[in-house]
């Protein structure tokens, strides 16, 4: 209600500043009636009529109007009543209305798509925007600049953006989600001291799982600082050594769990090392930290009793995992008996030697045999091997004896070859020698009188050799030899090369040949 009284509040001071400018328009505009082809009347300030009030056109009429609308921005809340948004149309229709009127809007789409709000009917928005008319049709619209849900609604865009956001990021996928583990023995917890749910929490925790140790970071949960103290508390925790981490808070406005809205809590929650547990709220409220979080809880009760066993569950099932137990021993020592009884009913077990006496009757066979044999093979063997030594001892001298004379008549008949092929090839290179040595000479001697022709000729050719006779070489500022008097003009700096230096000029006039001449 506050809202709308608000908003009526700025109309009526638009509509006042409207109505001045309106005033101000109808004065300025009489030197413009020649462009609408008739004369107008427009009521004074104070309310009276001029003596002599001359019509408008319609046409005249309706630009009045809409300059003097559309140089008023308004800035207003309202309930959107009707959408228009069809394919094919350049712009959005829509209306917004509250308790007493209504108010026909438009919004260009190039604007509307990049306000990022999508107008539903019952949507509380804040426009900005000028009033303006469609002269042909004699329509007042109100052309939208912006649009923003007001309230509770742009809380809900924000934080539908960032689910958004972090949904593509994979933060809220079900797969990254990590279970909570059985029978913990340290919980973190992190919630506002002085509230109830720190107590509903303790409470649910020593009925049913009195074993675990707690520890409480107390933060606060509304406020500006509330976000990174939440974002400090699960840090505390965890590095405490808890297993498990609540994050709780009571029931509250819609603005009252923005804390639990924040990007920064969300990803210290999807980044915490042990599964973070929410229970903020009540059943219908959902938070980004819910999305993020690993369990999520209707309320701080539920999020205790998630990590904690109930205590007669727990008890059960001990007893059947004990029954169980006992049943499956009992099978097995039964299955056990029945297996030692009828293994010890077979022969092996009941004679020793029923398994290996075949075997030790064949050893004793072979023992005997190998007695009888081995002196004989052994004495066959030595013989064998006094013969090859014997044989070896015999070959052995001769082989290397006759080795050795074979490699000195190598070594002999190599040098004397070796000695002809280094006597022969010195008398051929002391005769290829002396045939290089004297063509060479008759080669460089053509050459060397040719050589000097040629430098006589580039003496007489070279421009220094011209130089010396007297005359010169003009080069203008970049370098360039100066050939003609249309390269350069009055003033111009020159450089004029002589036999034995430069001299750095300026030219005062440049005349064609024929001009000198004539002179």
């Amino acid at each position: 209600m506050e809202r709308w009284e608000e908003s009526l509040k700025r109309a009526r001071s638009a509509s006042r500043t409207a109505g001045e400018q309106t005033r101000a328009a109808s004065r300025d505009y009489a030197p413009d009636q020649a462009k609408y082809g008739s004369s107008y009347a427009v009521e004074s300030a104070g309310g009276q009529a001029d003596p002599k009030p001359e019509p408008l056109t319609v046409s005249g009429a309706m630009a009045l109007a809409k300059g003097a609308l559309e140089g008023v921005t308004v800035k207003l809340v309202g309930e959107v009543s009707e959408v228009s948004n069809k394919a094919g149309y350049k712009a959005v229709y829509f209306t917004v209305k509250d308790q007493k009127a209504s108010l026909p809007c438009m919004m260009w789409l190039n604007r509307y798509r990049a306000c990022g709000v999508e107008l539903d009917i019952g949507a509380l928005v804040e426009l900005t925007g000028r009033f303006t008319l469609y002269a042909p049709k004699g329509r007042m619209n109100f052309d939208v600049f912006s649009v923003n849900l007001a309230g509770e609604g742009n809380l809900r865009l924000q934080v539908a953006n960032l689910a958004r956001k972090l949904s593509a990021e994979g933060l809220t996928d079900e797969a990254r989600k990590r279970p909570v583990p059985a029978n913990i023995q340290v919980v973190g917890l992190v919630t506002s001291p002085r509230g109830d749910a720190v107590h509903d929490v303790l409470r649910t925790l020593r009925r049913r799982w009195p074993l675990a140790k707690v520890l409480v970071a107390g933060v606060p949960v509304e406020g500006v600082r509330a976000p990174q103290e939440l974002v400090r508390g699960i840090e505390c925790v965890s590095r405490a050594g808890a297993e498990a981490v609540l994050l709780v808070r009571g029931g509250g406005s819609y603005e009252d769990l923005m804390p639990f809205n924040d990007e920064g809590l969300a990803r210290a929650i999807a980044s915490c090392p042990v599964p973070v547990v929410t229970g903020i709220g009540h059943e219908p409220d959902t938070t980004i930290a819910d999305l993020v979080a690993d369990v999520r809880a209707s309320t701080p009760t539920g999020a205790a009793e998630a990590v904690s066993p109930s205590s007669g569950e727990l008890s059960g099932n001990l007893v059947a995992r004990a029954q169980a137990i006992h049943d499956g021993l009992a099978r097995r020592l039964e299955r056990s008996r029945v297996a030692v009884d009828r293994v010890a009913t077979r022969p092996v077990f009941k004679d020793s030697t029923y398994l290996l006496g075949t075997d030790m009757q064949t050893i004793d066979f072979l023992s005997e045999r190998l007695v009888r044999t081995e002196p004989a093979r052994v004495a066959r063997e030595r013989e064998s091997v006094d013969a090859l030594a014997a044989r070896l001892a015999r070959a052995l001298p001769a082989n290397t004896e006759r080795n050795r004379a074979e490699l000195t008549s190598l070594t002999v008949r190599m040098r004397t070859a070796g000695a002809r092929i280094g006597q022969r090839d010195a008398v051929h290179l002391d005769a290829l020698s002396g045939r290089l040595a004297s063509r060479g000479k008759n080669l460089v001697a053509p050459y060397a009188h040719e050589l000097g022709l040629a430098a006589s000729r580039l003496n007489d050719l070279s421009p220094l050799a011209v130089i010396a006779r007297g005359y010169a070489i003009t080069r203008t500022e970049d370098g360039a030899v100066v050939k003609s008097v249309d390269q350069v003009s009055a003033g111009s700096k020159v450089a004029v090369q002589v036999s034995d230096g430069v001299l750095s000029c300026t030219v005062d006039a440049a005349a064609p040949a024929t001009d000198v001449a004539s002179k």
